[in-house]
């Protein structure tokens, strides 16, 4: 299983946390870097992985509003997808 720690003491960017994606989960170059296509590749996930969040406050210190957001749609997507797992 492929497994991501998204740690909030280290993200401190949009630009950052969709890179920790984009490299530990081997999206395309084309990845959009927003959460809509985020959505679509953790749905796309074929191979069992899970996305580990931790420090989800300090996340939210340095995000706002888009932290919330970035945790509905990683939750959302795993609803979807047998293969993704999440732990908060």
């Amino acid at each position: 299983m492929r497994e991501i720690i998204i740690d909030g003491l280290k993200i401190k960017s949009r630009g950052e946390l969709h890179s920790a994606h984009r490299v530990a989960l081997g999206f395309p170059e084309y990845y959009g870097n927003n959460l809509d296509a985020l959505y679509d590749c953790l749905t796309d996930l074929f191979e069992d992985s899970r996305i580990v969040i931790k420090n989800y406050g300090a996340l939210k210190d340095s995000l706002g509003a888009y932290a919330f957001a970035y945790r509905r749609t990683v939750c959302d997507a795993a609803s979807r997808n047998e293969h993704l797992h999440i732990t908060i």
